[in-house]
């Protein structure tokens, strides 16, 4: 668990309206303190919502690589979603994820993999690079890999 002295710690986190297709609400997650739920249903591969952040560089993306909430949209930019994110940025990973990212013109964006029941949490395969810090996962999934990186 992260401390709310550690930089980067979202201490207001919300879901912005303007990137979502459906209702969503945070809670407490099992998985790891905040999560992202749906408040209805959402039907198979559907946009559910957009990851949003300040855009930085290369460099500008390495002196911030202790920063929890980036994602790299290209070899070139990156998005920080601890500066202006829409909510994905609080959605957590699983090995047995009910979202997938896919990247279209610039843009990160969610898409449902299958129906997800209302009150379900929403979940994402991080698919950390194994030449990355290996982090241990706790998402409780039947088929958890023991951690967020993959081969």
């Amino acid at each position: 668990m992260h401390s709310e002295n550690e930089p980067n710690f979202i201490r207001n986190p919300a879901i912005d309206p303007r990137y979502v297709r459906f209702r969503l609400r945070l809670g407490q997650s099992r998985i790891h303190r905040w999560g992202v739920y749906a408040d209805q249903r959402i039907p198979r591969g559907r946009k559910v919502i957009e990851y949003t952040g300040e855009k930085i560089n290369r460099r500008e993306a390495k002196r911030r690589e202790d920063t929890h909430y980036l994602f790299e949209v290209d070899p070139y930019w990156t998005l920080d979603g601890s500066v202006g994110g829409s909510g994905a940025e609080l959605i957590n990973h699983s090995c047995d994820p009910n979202l997938e990212t896919r990247i279209l013109k610039g843009h990160i964006l969610y898409f449902s993999l299958r129906p997800i029941r209302k009150g379900e949490e929403l979940t994402v395969d991080y698919n950390f690079g194994w030449h990355f810090e290996h982090v241990k996962c706790d998402c409780g999934a039947k088929i958890c890999r023991g951690l967020i990186n993959v081969k």
